[in-house]
């Protein structure tokens, strides 16, 4: 049995797919919906609304800067709880069996040939589109930005987290290096730290490396805590705010 139904519809989504801006949006944790095979993973309604199945307002502020910049945006459509796609098929959190408090019991024990539907329903899927995506702008003679957008939980293992945007890079900084003399220069409207709540040990830049730094593109990760943008007003300020920090980076002149 096929992990998703015909009328479950593709995995990934593309929208602006012919934006004339730099930037590539990238969303793996849009959406907390769940294949219908895999019913609830033995979790309650409440955990599935949280931030474990995914990532709050990322979407709508991803939106949001796409329409700001004329940027084309791709997105998961199915739960990081069935395939988490910033991760590699290898990595146990691809497929989490624990997600902070909560055991993931539809993810314990999953032989390879369960892990192999998933990765092929969902990750590989998501994968090729962006790769394709990538490809064809390069092909075009006008090489993407790879932007990916994300939120976190303000509290997390009963700990309170003060940064409120992070901006997050593997082993090329030219992209977040700009955007965070940007933030600075623009004052102390947000708490914005370099690497923060997460970094590249934390194994969060699979995207970033497969897709950025594969091929010699601009890239970095944004991380937004999640009661930022529990409305539209937040999300809207906080979309603005990302997309000037952006447009200012790219005018960098290592990145022009």
């Amino acid at each position: 049995m096929g992990i998703l139904t015909g009328e479950e519809g593709d995995p990934v989504a593309l929208e602006n797919a012919d934006a004339r801006g730099r930037v590539i949006l990238v969303c793996e944790h849009a959406s907390r919906q769940l294949p219908k095979a895999l019913g609830t993973l033995g979790l309650s309604e409440e955990a599935l609304a949280s931030h474990i199945a995914w990532d709050p307002g990322a979407l709508a502020v991803a939106r949001r800067i796409a329409s700001e910049l004329d940027a084309t945006l791709i997105f998961q459509r199915f739960s990081r709880l069935a395939y988490d796609c910033n991760r590699p098929p290898e990595s146990p959190a691809a497929m989490p069996e624990k997600s902070e408090i909560f055991d993931i019991p539809g993810n314990a024990g999953l032989d390879q040939a369960a892990r192999g539907a998933r990765t092929q329903a969902l990750y590989l899927p998501f994968r090729d589109a962006l790769s394709r995506l990538v490809k064809g702008r390069i092909a075009e003679g006008r090489a993407p930005v790879i932007v990916t957008i994300h939120s976190f939980t303000p509290i997390y293992f009963g700990q309170p987290r003060a940064v409120e945007i992070g901006v997050l890079h593997d082993s090329d900084t030219r992209l977040a290096d700009a955007m965070l003399a940007a933030a600075n220069r623009a004052g102390d409207r947000y708490d914005v730290r370099r690497n923060e709540p997460y970094g590249p040990a934390d194994g969060v830049t699979h995207t970033l490396k497969e897709h950025g730094l594969a091929n010699g593109l601009a890239n970095v990760m944004v991380e937004v805590r999640n009661d930022l943008i529990q409305d539209e007003a937040g999300e809207r300020a906080v979309a603005g705010y990302l997309a000037g920090l952006i447009v200012e980076g790219l005018s960098s002149p290592e990145l022009l």
